[in-house]
């Protein structure tokens, strides 16, 4: 027999035994660590000492966010989730986790979320905090209120379009899933903002150009992804047969707008202060092509694509949802509505500045968004050098801990006893009490890192609410309806059937 045979034998013979020897030492890591970390004594479920496929299995079943919320009923402000991963239930841990300046920077989860075919990381997944803060810069002003209120007529032709199409549906008689028409609304004036027209959702009722497949598939790779962030490079490779085709189809289908808007050459006749994002942002590459470059513009157009669509529909689609559970802050809302039409305070439709006014649709927002804020996944965080207490407990550096809104939304020492209860009144009650509660209010995030497009969800659904509860009568096609959700990174309703009627106004 040759040498080399005989070497190549001798090591698959020896093979089972390295193998095994790896194992042997991956696993006396974990158990040292178990047993020796100074973190040992944090309750949750025994796998998850061990091994991130207890959190893995939470986040691909879609039950994490009931179960965050029932650990922490049960053992309080600090609970573990994975072997170096917590989840966090402290209103004085938001600063420290989320705050500007804060040291702590976004944990490895946020990884899933990047196009690893692009050179540089989209905003939402960037874990580096210079270089959030400089990509962040060229395009803030774009996201400010000042800036938005000048799109508001397009937000205003959806609008149209959508009480049109409910019209015609309210005199068909047919039951309409209420979830699918804040969607196809959320999605034309993504579009209408973004690239300067509509995607073509409320013309038929239906996706004419498949983008919520490819916004699926890719929200439902992040969120698992994430979990084990070291495959992500791995699974990218294998392109349409995994999740990350789906924000592939999105940069091909964001790019294939700009090219043709470009090739129009709109934004070198338009009015800057109508104008939306892409014209804006082709101005800006054309007079500092090295500072926002061409990627920035199609890195920014594809980001409010992806995530301004799903996270307004699920939000507005939240807040309807209980209000059509709480018949009486419905007519609570409505009288408001229609007095400040009847005195002429407001407008058809709203403005988005008239509705920032009105105290109880805001309550009803910011309460809703409280019971159902679209995001169910902690906003984790990673322990900087030298580590830092949270919630009573050292957490060494390189710890990962986070809060997630569902459960922080439910802390009753923050929102009251009531927790599990509409109750929009609350915020209103007493002006020390509502400060302490907006701190702890995170359907958006927080601080440095708050979502971008918090303004521009924010006017969708202050000037939508107020139209359709003016325009519309809404009812559960069944009184007795128990919501169901898709859950995977967004908390999405699935089965809100509603019948609707047009008013006589």
């Amino acid at each position: 027999m040759a040498l080399g045979s005989l070497l190549e034998v001798t090591q698959i013979q020896h093979l089972p035994l390295v193998l095994t020897s790896c194992f042997l030492v991956w696993y006396f890591r974990l158990l040292i660590h178990a047993l020796f970390s100074p973190l040992r004594t944090v309750p949750g479920p025994l796998l998850a000492r061990f091994t991130r496929l207890w959190y893995f299995q939470q986040v691909y079943t879609g039950r994490f966010p009931w179960t965050n919320i029932e650990m922490h009923k049960k053992h309080g402000p600090v609970v573990r989730i994975a072997p170096n991963e917590y989840s966090i239930d402290d209103p004085s841990a938001v600063k420290a986790l989320y705050g500007h300046g804060t040291a702590f920077t976004k944990g490895p989860w946020y990884d899933g979320s990047t196009n690893l075919k692009d050179q540089k990381s989209n905003l939402f997944a960037e874990r580096d905090p210079e270089s959030h803060a400089a990509e962040r810069r060229k395009v803030a002003s774009l996201y400010s209120m000042s800036t938005l209120v000048t799109m508001e007529n397009g937000v205003n032709d959806c609008i149209a379009l959508l009480e049109q199409r409910l019209g015609e549906l309210a005199r068909s008689r047919k039951p309409i899933n209420l979830h699918w028409w804040m969607q196809c609304y959320a999605f034309d004036v993504i579009g209408s903002i973004t690239i300067s027209k509509r995607f073509g959702f409320l013309d038929s009722g239906k996706d004419p150009m498949d983008l919520t497949s490819g916004m699926d598939d890719f929200l439902t790779h992040a969120a698992r992804i994430g979990v084990y962030p070291e495959l992500h490079p791995i699974i990218f490779k294998l392109g349409k047969w995994a999740g990350p085709n789906g924000i592939i189809r999105a940069f091909i289908f964001t790019r294939k707008q700009i090219h043709e808007y470009k090739a129009m050459n709109k934004f070198l006749e338009g009015k800057v202060e109508e104008e939306a994002f892409l014209p804006r942002l082709l101005r800006l590459h054309q007079a500092k092509p090295d500072i926002v470059t061409e990627e920035d513009i199609m890195r920014t157009c594809a980001i409010n694509i992806v995530a301004g669509s799903d996270t307004t529909s699920i939000s507005l689609t939240g807040v309807l949802w209980f209000l059509l559970r709480n018949p009486e802050a419905m007519e609570k809302l409505r009288a408001e509505v229609d007095d400040k039409y009847s005195s002429g305070e407001i407008g058809d439709p709203i403005s988005f500045a008239d509705a920032q006014k009105m105290p109880y649709l805001q309550a009803v927002i910011k309460e809703g968004l409280r019971l159902h804020p679209a995001g169910g996944l902690p906003l984790s965080r990673v322990v900087p050098k030298g580590g830092a207490t949270i919630a009573r407990h050292f957490f060494p550096e390189g710890a990962i801990v986070g809060i997630n809104a569902w459960v922080a939304h439910r802390n009753a020492n923050v929102f009251g006893d009531d927790v599990e209860v509409f109750r929009p009144e609350r915020w209103l009650e007493d002006e020390n009490n509502a400060h302490k509660m907006e701190r702890y209010w995170l359907p958006f995030g927080h601080g440095s890192r708050t979502c971008l497009g918090k303004n521009m969800a924010l006017m969708e659904i202050s000037k939508l609410i107020p139209q359709l509860i003016r325009k519309f009568d809404i009812e559960l096609a069944d009184p007795e309806m128990k919501l169901e959700t898709r859950n995977v990174w967004f908390v999405k309703q699935t089965n809100i059937i509603v019948q609707i009627k047009q008013r006589t106004l």
